[in-house]
């Protein structure tokens, strides 16, 4: 893979979108506990769950790290919709994912280190999981945030075909985020696996988009093509680390890695 970085800006607006939280189910009073006036008894307290209470909540990291990956699929969905028609409201909600991500990134590197001295074994590798997670989503949110100023940079209209096969690059990358979403939300190795398998097509469109550009003849001092190879690369980047994530998850639910896997001996 080419190596072309650009060098990725910060902001300081903060994301506006937030994820409301389920309520608890109440428990339900038996028509004992009616006719006896009882009031009725609060949910037993265990040890795990009362020093989840003390860290500010175990669960509350893990619910911070699906935030945090349903933040970086509306910056991919909001970068298709900046391709598409130059929204300015697409590129302030960009803006605002990308500050969202590294405030979470934050809190919960901040907050992990007392949490994972108290918990259980499998609560630890949770834990370390969400951090894994929300480090690669970060780098997906500065990511698309180079696409995003890119566009908003530019001067010239972008060829058709350009902006048709970036958005079909951040499109796939909306629906692996989902996917990634999804999977530890309910620990679905399938989703895993599709993720895994959609890398591929970012790939794919990524290496079509080079070798149209590279093999093009251009005047001196023409670097609108350059630019959208550094867009396509940032988005293939991004692919990779989702990728990251669906090995993470992969992990978190079988107990071991994909990642550095002995190679097979060939055949004699």
């Amino acid at each position: 893979m080419l190596e072309l970085r650009p060098e990725f800006g910060t902001f300081s607006q903060q994301h506006i979108s937030l994820m409301p939280r389920k309520a608890p189910t109440p428990r339900k009073i038996s028509a004992e506990e009616v006719e006896g006036g009882a009031k009725p008894r609060p949910a037993k307290i265990t040890a795990d769950s009362a020093a989840d209470a003390k860290l500010g909540g175990v669960d509350d990291l893990t619910r911070l790290a699906l935030k945090a990956c349903l933040i970086a699929r509306d910056a991919a969905f909001n970068v298709s919709d900046l391709l598409t028609h130059s929204s300015r409201m697409a590129f302030l909600a960009i803006k605002d994912c990308e500050k969202e991500l590294d405030l979470i990134e934050r809190q919960i590197d901040e907050r992990l280190p007392a949490a994972i001295t108290r918990v259980n074994e499998a609560r630890a590798r949770q834990l370390l999981s969400s951090l894994k997670s929300t480090t690669d989503l970060e780098r997906i949110g500065d990511l698309v945030m180079s696409v995003a100023m890119r566009v908003q940079a530019r001067t010239s209209k972008m060829p058709a075909s350009d902006v048709r096969q970036l958005v079909e690059m951040s499109s796939v990358l909306r629906e692996m985020l989902d996917l990634i979403h999804k999977g530890f939300s309910t620990l679905d190795l399938e989703c895993a696996r599709k993720v895994l398998q959609m890398d591929k097509e970012i790939d794919r469109v990524c290496h079509a988009l080079f070798q149209k550009h590279l093999a093009e003849t251009v005047a001196q001092g023409d670097l609108s093509g350059f630019e959208v190879l550094l867009m396509a690369q940032a988005l293939e980047r991004a692919g990779d680390h989702t990728t990251n994530l669906a090995e993470d998850l992969y992990s978190l639910i079988e107990g071991r890695s994909l990642r550095h896997a002995p190679k097979k001996k060939a055949a004699n």
